[in-house]
């Protein structure tokens, strides 16, 4: 074997049985991603891929070959990760998923002092609300909101977070002001819609260790926290919402923390990735920082009226 990239560009390819999507995680182009694969097979003497105009398909012999370049590239990566930590510098390129809202509020603004701190590591961000795949997506590591559905994977819990309901001081002058959350019933609420369930997500509330949900919706429902807060702000109705999005809104008074003495329950916040004998340099680097960058829950929830 006399080039171990044209190894990493097959798992890619058997990986996403895709050569565009192959492409697109080395960036290559995908022509160059179809000649490597067609010099290993001549290398080797042997076929790895069916090929078609819409899929690609591993051959029995492929498939094998694909377990055995796994395991090599594990080994080979294994190798790398005990030199660097040996040197205790993560360097490389970094890999990381999060939601919108929380990437914009909170992560993003801290990671110019991540990259500062770390000159030789390059960190490719996504911010979206999509599920993400990680170990299928080489994604290295990806900030998670509530429960994790996937329990093969490390979850480092970061924070907890609270919701608080909030309407504009113009919405709550034409309309009262709820005191209990049954007198929602009567007022016009934003609710989050989760769009591929076509669910509202619930309110979540405690008072006096007692813990309840409630049912909302409203005539408009969006499935965007920064959206539901501007929709607010300009007296549609009432929103719950977490205290890191509603905080600079609080307060500047744009909008009211309503049903004081009802504390709205959040999930927790947590950094995932997918499990390995050694955690990488990188990986684990940026739990660190964010455990340290993230404010803890009290520095949000001061926001909330009292």
């Amino acid at each position: 074997m006399e080039n171990l990239n044209a190894l990493r560009v097959f798992v890619r390819v058997a990986e996403t049985r895709s050569f565009t999507a192959a492409a697109k995680r080395l960036g290559l182009t995908a022509s160059a991603v179809s000649k490597a694969i067609t010099r290993l097979e001549e290398e080797l003497h042997v076929r790895l891929l069916h090929r078609t105009t819409r899929s690609v398909g591993l051959t029995n012999d492929g498939a094998s070959f694909f377990q055995h370049c796994q395991q090599i590239l594990a080994q080979i990566e294994e190798a790398e990760n005990g030199l660097d930590r040996a040197n205790a510098s993560p360097r490389g390129r970094l890999r990381v998923h999060m939601p919108v809202g929380f990437g914009q509020r909170v992560v993003v603004p801290a990671l110019t002092g991540f990259v500062e701190r770390y000159p030789e590591l390059v960190v490719d961000a996504e911010l979206s609300d999509r599920s993400v795949d990680l170990a299928y997506e080489g994604i290295d590591a990806a900030v998670h909101i509530g429960e994790l559905a996937d329990t093969t994977l490390v979850a480092r819990k970061l924070c907890d977070l609270r919701f608080v309901a909030c309407a504009s001081p113009d919405y709550l002058a034409r309309y009262g002001e709820p005191e209990t959350p049954d007198d929602l019933d009567r007022h016009h609420c934003l609710a989050y819609v989760q769009m591929h369930t076509g669910r509202y997500r619930e309110w979540n509330f405690m008072r006096d260790g007692e813990r309840f949900s409630k049912a909302v919706s409203g005539r408009l429902n969006i499935n965007n926290a920064e959206s539901l807060l501007k929709a607010a702000i300009s007296g549609m109705g009432i929103a719950m919402m977490s205290t890191f999005i509603a905080g600079e809104a609080i307060r500047s008074g744009a909008v009211r923390c309503i049903l004081d003495g009802y504390t709205g329950i959040g999930p927790s916040v947590s950094l995932v990735y997918v499990p390995s004998r050694h955690l990488s340099p990188k990986v684990r680097a940026f739990v660190d920082f964010l455990k340290e960058a993230i404010p803890g829950q009290g520095e949000w929830d001061a926001v909330s009226a009292d």
